[in-house]
């Protein structure tokens, strides 16, 4: 568990799916190492690589595209910034060529099936996600660093400390769990979000702050949209039809509409029915989720697994409870990210070391705790909504089906948005008074019982639905 000061910007990144820690972090350890190399001078001395990936890397980094994502980032590619529908390109030139061309500058031979290597029955100590770098040189010397792909895109370097290219700063509210937030707000009077954008003022200004929370959003409602417009069937084997755009589809009665804001108009016109509600909460959870399986453009929140419960439950409050202001918008995002900040601080963001409450869980409790806020509840209510949200997320396993980031993934995000809800609501008519569990209680419990699971349930598929379900995946 790390103490290091995060930003809102540090829970939520964009990337690229279908997983923040089996995808986005090998892709930012690859460029790190590039980085590594480049600052010792050595890339023009390279003459080979090898990838040595580890535990629950190895074990279904085939399904999550870790190999691919570490192609990309070792030629140069960033997850930001490329353009998604060049990613069976690059990676079908380096596997036709033999060719990998290191940070876009150095041509090398490079096997994908020789040169990376899935150690499916080796683990290093620190963490389940680790991979191993070796440069060979035209000296005969190696280079090599190990890292360590921690959750949520973060990554940390063996030896060293977590980059998250952001200076440490004296921070005006210093927040390590939920009490210290909770004090900060009954001191000041301050809302959650308000304490939350006084900390980020310590790294950039008032207009960053409001702009980037923006483009965030920008990012998740594009992601739904594209999802909610996308048929066919999830690449990797296991034959997952998309059901999202079906779905839109049918409850809009094959109505067309061409921009996102004409499509929320029609939303609205179908009513806000309890049943036509659930059914639309699920449908943006699935089009985000469907788009993270398909390499698709999300947003970490906190991870890609999860990445459909806080744009799901956003995109509720905009469409069902008239929150489509920006300001609104940048109060939920500020208010959901202090409570995965805390809840990576306190236990962990990573399904490889804490199961999917992990990720769903936290996701839900983010989720909830920005809804109640939104609402307009109390400060108590918001950690109390989190604090709900995550109770009933306990103890919840892993164990994705052929390694892919889909069965049981995908539907995951549609139950975890449901009962962010649900527990916004809950608090929203309670008394934080007569409370039994705190939201720091509910945190260190789920730390707990993370390290008491086995870790078959911890991202390996070696356990649970993984291996219950008989399938044909196509050879690797």
């Amino acid at each position: 568990m790390e103490k290091e000061q995060l930003s809102a910007f540090d829970i939520f990144k964009i990337g690229i799916g279908p997983s923040s820690s089996h995808t986005l972090g090998p892709w930012r350890a690859a460029q790190q190492f590039i980085q590594s190399l480049e600052e010792a001078k050595l890339l023009d001395a390279v003459t080979g690589i090898k990838v040595l990936l580890y535990g629950s890397l190895a074990k279904t980094g085939h399904g999550h595209g870790t190999d691919i994502a570490i192609q990309l980032g070792l030629s140069g590619h960033d997850p930001v910034s490329m353009d998604v529908s060049n990613v069976p390109t690059e990676i079908n030139s380096i596997l036709t060529k033999n060719e990998l061309l290191l940070a876009g500058k150095k041509a090398i031979v490079f096997s994908p099936a020789d040169d990376i290597l899935f150690l499916s029955g080796e683990s290093l100590p620190a963490h389940p996600n680790a991979v191993t770098f070796q440069a060979f040189l035209t000296d005969g010397k190696a280079f090599s660093e190990t890292y360590y792909s921690i959750g949520g895109g973060f990554v940390l370097k063996e030896g060293g400390q977590i980059q998250t290219g952001k200076k440490e700063v004296d921070l005006p509210f210093p927040i390590d769990n939920a009490a210290a937030l909770l004090h900060w707000c009954l001191t000041t009077g301050l809302k959650i979000s308000e304490v939350v954008f006084e900390n980020e003022l310590a790294w950039r200004n008032d207009e960053e702050i409001r702009s980037g929370m923006l483009n965030i959003f920008r990012v998740m409602k594009e992601c739904m949209y594209k999802g909610c417009h996308t048929k066919g069937v999830l690449p990797g084997g296991l034959n997952v039809t998309r059901r999202a755009a079906t779905l839109n589809n049918k409850l809009l009665n094959n109505n067309r509409e061409s921009t996102y804001d004409e499509w929320l108009t029609a939303i609205k016109h179908t009513g806000n029915s309890f049943q036509n509600t659930l059914d639309w909460v699920s449908c943006f959870a699935l089009a985000i989720n469907e788009e993270n399986a398909s390499f698709g453009r999300v947003v970490t929140a906190p991870t890609n697994g999860a990445a459909g419960v806080i744009p799901a439950v956003l995109q509720y409050y905009i469409t069902f409870c008239d929150g489509y202001t920006d300001e609104k918008i940048v109060q939920f995002l500020l208010t959901a990210s202090e409570i995965g900040c805390i809840f990576k601080k306190g236990a962990t963001i990573s399904a490889a070391m804490g199961g999917c409450q992990a990720e769903i869980g936290v996701s839900s409790a983010m989720a909830a705790a920005a809804l109640t806020e939104c609402l307009g509840g109390s400060q108590r209510q918001v950690l109390m909504a989190a604090e709900i949200a995550m109770e009933h997320h306990l103890g919840m396993t892993c164990d994705p089906i052929g390694g892919l980031v889909q069965v049981p993934c995908i539907e995951r995000n549609t139950m975890g948005a449901i009962k962010a809800i649900t527990a916004s609501q809950l608090a929203m008519q309670s008394n934080p008074d007569n409370a039994k569990v705190s939201l720091d209680a509910v945190i260190k419990t789920m730390w707990l019982t993370a390290l008491d699971m086995n870790s078959k349930y911890k991202e390996t598929s070696d356990g649970g639905l993984a291996i219950n379900v008989p399938i044909s995946l196509p050879e690797c």
